[in-house]
């Protein structure tokens, strides 16, 4: 962080480029990308197909360009570029986003985002692969954490595969790209000044102590003591504790969440300072009035923000140069987040805890959601249009009617989810929202899809040889986790160990492996993970059934997240004691029906099957849509870690 006076730092004039491009659904006859301006800009793309190809520029009129104010400063640049002639695939496509200027110049990215490129390039490139040979994926991406950042793998990657076709085809983030509930004092700090320095919109916020953003930022409470601003009533207890209390979780982890972001403008400043170096260089955060406990805190988390700050150079360059598509988990709106009904029906039947949900869900929409499948959000963006619009003039207040009926439409909203086009196929589900409640208890936790949304992903998945599916939580987890999570279930405890996996439900860990089994879904499955802050591959073979189907179980977490150490070492030497392939206790478990073979770490301790580094996940798949090979890249400089099979070990 620099150490620019505050008023020199207010004083430094905006780039026209605050966060940026990063590149998300790409197709031959489509291009997706976003982009946060300083201000509305007037855009053009350039592509080139190859050094010898025809340059061709795209002016990004409005149909093809849609421009959100999100505050005075701050614009967001939804790009959807229709293309008339197909992009050729598998050859690197050199493109560069054009500013056009008011006195009739331009300039392009190696002016106002030198970051972006490396080497000697001027322009930054992508591939159109025409099928998927590799990708890579992780999830759980906490900037304060004491690991590496594991997006500055991929950097390293790119930078040392000169071959833009040897590239990964896809960055697959499977949950967790931010910490909406469980935030450092120093980002929070950081989120408040760019607030300020952009003129983000401000909002009223009903059933609370504080009367509208502006207050709870200058609140005493507003930092390490959040749960203080919300109401104190008997009958909201839980809801205090789960979004505000730091609620301890003794099987697993502590849970903080009394920094949890509230305001729309606060998870949108979020974003920007974990994609973009930029709004780095247009703050300087100072701390603010605290005990002596919190200052201690403050200070030691604020060395973890600075080193996660100088890395995002490197993370908006690889956003730059590979398509991402991702999708929600809970940290990326709150923890827990629809774990049970019980859970749904205290979180929405109170006005300030429905509006912090929705606020992180308009800014999930806008920064994620929309850029994975454009044309399923066109009447929530022209809601979205609506509610800023309504906030321009001097107050910069968003009207609050307004804004509620969006955050309603958003809870109603179905089409999170996404498939890709691709070979093999790629499905995308979203395992949050439309998950199958209990009819029984309203405190169990709820099944991960719902009976309506199992039905989709098996027409889907129809007569495809291959398909891989992106899961956030694992299919097929750790037997022993899970058992610890269905003992506290039914003690009526899910809330404290985060019970939330396939098999917890009756109904959805049915349904689910029967489609597997049903004789027109893939022969081939790759299913991909993330959720748990370790990694692990399985490869899962039903009994009783010639010719498959064969299923892996891949799993990359966190990217910037860790399992306590000492912890993850007992779990997995208890797991292979009491669930080995003799165990009488598998007979007990809903995967009864199938083997499931665990795959080593090829730098493991004796036995050990789960990996514990922060990282990303690298997998290459056969014709067959078969992995091939599967790394663990290692965020603290490790060599990647490569998972054996049995075969291999």
């Amino acid at each position: 962080m620099s150490q620019m006076s505050p008023s020199t730092a207010s004083s430094i004039a905006l780039p026209c480029v605050l966060a940026g491009p990063l590149l998300r659904r790409l197709e031959p006859t489509r291009l997706v990308l976003w982009l946060v301006g300083s201000r509305a800009l007037e855009l053009t793309l350039r592509l080139q197909a190859g050094s010898d190809a025809e340059i061709r520029d795209y002016p990004l009129t409005a149909e093809r360009c849609q421009v959100i104010p999100i505050g005075r400063h701050a614009f967001i640049h939804l790009i959807d570029l229709p293309l008339d002639n197909p992009l050729p695939c598998d050859v690197p496509i050199d493109y560069d986003v054009l500013i056009n200027h008011a006195d009739g110049s331009s300039s392009g990215i190696a002016k106002w985002a030198p970051h972006l490129l490396y080497g000697q390039k001027q322009q930054p490139d992508f591939v159109l692969h025409s099928r998927i040979q590799q990708l890579v994926h992780g999830s759980c991406r906490k900037p304060h954490h004491s690991a590496d950042e594991g997006l500055l793998c991929i950097d390293r990657l790119l930078e040392e595969t000169p071959d833009p076709q040897q590239r990964p085809a896809l960055l697959l983030m499977t949950g967790d790209q931010v910490y909406a509930d469980d935030v450092a004092g120093p980002m929070l700090r950081a989120i408040h000044a760019l607030i300020e320095r952009l003129g983000l919109f401000g909002e009223h916020l009903e059933g609370a102590v504080v009367s509208d953003s502006a207050a709870l930022y200058r609140h005493r409470a507003s930092y390490y003591q959040r749960s203080e601003l919300l109401p104190a009533l008997k009958s909201n207890e839980t809801l205090r504790e789960r979004f505000f209390g730091g609620v301890k979780k003794p099987i697993f982890t502590s849970g903080s969440a009394d920094n949890h972001l509230v305001t729309f403008a606060e998870v949108m400043a979020m974003y920007l300072l974990v994609w973009s170096p930029v709004p780095w260089s247009l703050i300087d955060p100072r701390p603010p009035q605290l005990a002596a406990k919190e200052q201690q805190r403050y200070q030691r988390e604020q060395l973890r923000i600075e080193a996660f700050a100088k890395g995002l150079g490197g993370v908006a360059r690889v956003f730059a140069h590979l398509p991402s598509l991702m999708i929600f988990d809970d940290h990326d709106i709150t923890d827990d987040w629809n774990l049970s009904a019980q859970w749904e029906e205290t979180a929405y039947g109170h006005p300030f805890s429905k509006r912090i949900i929705g606020n992180a869900l308009i800014a999930y929409m806008l920064c994620q959601g929309w850029g994975n499948n454009p044309d399923a959000f066109a009447t929530p963006l022209q809601h979205t249009r609506a509610l800023s619009a309504e906030a321009q003039g001097d107050a910069l207040y968003l009207d609050s009617a307004t804004q509620d009926t969006l955050i309603d439409e958003l809870l109603r909203f179905q089409q999170w989810q996404y498939t890709l086009p691709t070979t093999p196929a790629l499905v995308v589900l979203d395992t949050r929202t439309r998950r199958w409640r209990s009819e029984f208890n309203l405190a169990q936790p709820s099944g991960l899809l719902d009976w309506e949304a199992l039905s989709e992903l098996q027409h889907e998945l129809l007569d495809h040889p291959s398909a891989i599916i992106v899961s956030p939580a694992p299919v097929f987890g750790v037997k022993l986790i899970e058992t610890v999570q269905k003992v506290f279930s039914w003690c009526g405890h899910p809330l404290l160990v985060d019970a939330e996996n396939w098999m917890a439900h009756r109904g959805a860990a049915q349904v689910i492996l029967n489609i597997f089994r049903h004789s027109r879904t893939p022969g081939n499955y790759v299913i991909l993970s993330g959720d748990v802050h370790y990694s692990f591959v399985y490869e899962v073979l039903i009994r009783h059934r010639k010719g498959g189907p064969k299923i892996w179980q891949i799993t990359s977490s966190g990217i910037k997240n860790e399992f306590p150490a000492t912890l993850l070492e007992w779990f997995d030497r208890l797991n292979r004691w009491l669930y080995s392939p003799r165990s009488p206790l598998n007979w007990f478990t809903r995967r009864r029906l199938m083997r499931v073979v665990p795959y080593s770490p090829e730098h493991r301790e004796a036995g050990e099957r789960l990996w514990n580094s922060a990282g990303i996940g690298q997998v290459f798949f056969n014709d067959h849509g078969q992995p091939r090979e599967i790394y663990q890249h290692n965020a603290n400089g490790a060599p990647k870690t490569r998972m054996l099979a049995p075969d291999e070990d």
